[in-house]
């Protein structure tokens, strides 16, 4: 089936909404109100059972947002098409559908934390408003031939079907300008958004406690082996928002509030003036599985927290901060993991660079061993010192455990699938931060625990990357792996899955040699 003969009703629906779709998300830009597709994408995000969402970030990664808006878009443009053929039947019924359509958005909108920092939900309501009187009008137009036609008579698919006096050729050369109106109004509101929020340059001040030089033999240089340190570009992102939030920092403002003798508001200024530390750090998301990439490790720039958290001055009473991100996400995390001494910071920078609006930029919270949906807060404007009792964070309301440490894990990054006989090098990196990595066997097959060699230790807090020579027959084998920290503890071959505090068992891989 071509363009030339799709039904003609479904063809309008698609053409008048795509059309009252963008022009609503560019009064929205222009006018600094909230998206209506973004907001309508995170009410997704929202409603998605937690086993839905483990899924789609275990095959998906960090596409996981992209192949989501794709899919609200496609089931969008499917319903536009049912509204067409409705209102050929009988247009009470496609602009009903229209209605339908633009409630559920508003709900949407009325629900935003898209927020992106300004944007008003109220003005993409009104936005969202004109855009669907501008659908139906168009609705009405693009059908008004084809309604004339018998209702009872089935849409009409060919030039010899079409009811009297239809022009198929000049209907779809109507449908393709208001279609290409919509998307063009679409565009120019990703554009007008990007030109409202340019690019942020600032300059990071020296620190007053740099990080330690890398001890030699921490870096490995193995082909294959994943790097000690993790460059910015290849660093994972998991997060809720689906359009980056935006933030000025000449508008920043974090709020230090709750369980507090005086409240606290910093400007990125206030930050910037107060001492520095430099940290190689490495964080890990909680929906990481057996084996996976979903973990990094970066030098990171930053005030630390329980230097923010003592000018405020802490109940006694206190045992957690709820912190919030522009992106609407709210954290719980342990308030000891804040002030025991660990570097846990309110990073501005990542590997000496100010960081980029998709790692968090300008503030993001970094707390040693504990996995980021407790602790890795991005686009930070909120804490509140509190207690775990008197408050639900986002991921805990979707089952998750309110308090995750991290567990002892290890990967293995090479050999590939299949190799040749002879010496092969086995690798890769181990895990167990603010306890330390103490050692790591590997198992070819179900022989006996062979240990691996460890590169030099950093910090107790980032990875260690791991080698060991395999004597490699010809066959198919499985090659495992475990981590000891340093009080001898390995980690566990129970399999779990990520939900509710973390993956468990062995990473294991099977290799063909020959």
């Amino acid at each position: 089936m071509t363009f030339r003969t799709l039904p003609s009703g479904p063809v309008a629906g698609i053409a008048a909404g795509v059309l009252g779709l963008g022009i609503a998300e560019l009064i929205a830009a222009l006018a600094g109100g909230a998206s209506p597709l973004l907001a309508l994408g995170d009410r997704v995000i929202d409603l998605t059972p937690r086993w839905l969402k483990e899924a789609a970030v275990a095959t998906f990664g960090t596409a996981d947002k992209p192949i989501l808006l794709a899919c609200v878009a496609l089931v969008t443009l499917a319903l536009l098409g049912v509204a067409g053929a409705l209102a050929v039947r009988r247009l009470p019924l496609g602009v009903g559908m229209l209605l339908i359509l633009g409630a559920v958005d508003i709900a949407a909108l009325l629900a935003d934390r898209s927020g992106n920092g300004t944007a008003s939900p109220a003005t993409g309501i009104v936005a969202l408003l004109i855009g669907l009187a501008v659908g139906i009008t168009s609705l009405v137009l693009l059908t008004r031939r084809l309604r004339r036609h018998d209702a009872a008579t089935t849409v009409a698919t060919t030039e010899a079907e079409a009811p009297d006096g239809f022009d198929r050729r000049r209907f779809l050369v109507a449908a393709s300008a208001v279609t290409a109106a919509g998307v063009a109004s679409g565009v120019g509101a990703k554009v007008v958004t990007g030109r409202r929020h340019p690019a942020t340059k600032v300059a990071i001040p020296a620190t007053v406690s740099p990080a330690a030089p890398l001890p030699a033999g921490a870096e490995l240089r193995i082909d294959g082996l994943t790097p000690h340190l993790t460059s910015v570009d290849d660093f994972y992102r998991i997060d809720i928002a689906l359009l980056t939030p935006r933030l000025d920092v000449d508008d920043y403002r974090l709020k230090i509030h709750g369980l507090v003798e005086n409240p606290v508001e910093l400007t990125y200024q206030d930050l910037l003036a107060m001492p520095l530390y430099e940290r190689r750090l490495t964080i890990c998301c909680v929906s990481n599985e057996v084996g996976g990439d979903l973990i990094g490790n970066a030098t990171w720039t930053g005030v630390r927290i329980r230097d923010v958290l003592k000018r405020a001055g802490l109940d006694p009473d206190a045992d957690a901060v709820k912190s919030t991100g522009a992106d609407g996400i709210t954290i719980g995390t342990p308030l000891e993991a804040l002030t025991d001494g660990r570097d846990s910071l309110l990073a501005i920078a990542q590997n000496g660079e100010p960081l980029t609006r998709e790692h968090g930029f300008p503030v993001r919270m970094v707390v040693p061993g504990l996995y980021g949906y407790v602790s890795a807060t991005k686009w930070l404007t909120e804490l509140e010192v509190t207690r775990f009792a008197d408050f639900r964070a986002y991921w805990t309301d979707r089952g998750w455990s309110a308090e995750g440490p991290i567990k002892t894990a290890c990967r293995i990054d090479i050999p590939g699938r299949e190799t040749m006989p002879g010496t092969v090098t086995v690798a890769g990196v181990a895990w167990a931060q603010h306890r330390g990595v103490s050692k790591v066997e590997v198992r070819i097959d179900d022989g006996p625990w062979q240990p691996a060699e460890l590169a030099a230790e950093d910090s107790i807090d980032t990875w260690r990357q791991w080698t060991y020579r395999w004597d490699a027959t010809e066959g198919e084998h499985q090659v495992q792996a475990r981590a000891f920290d340093r009080s001898g503890r390995p980690q566990t071959d129970a399999e779990a899955p990520p939900a509710p505090d973390g993956a468990t068992g062995y990473p294991a891989r099977t290799v063909t040699v020959g």
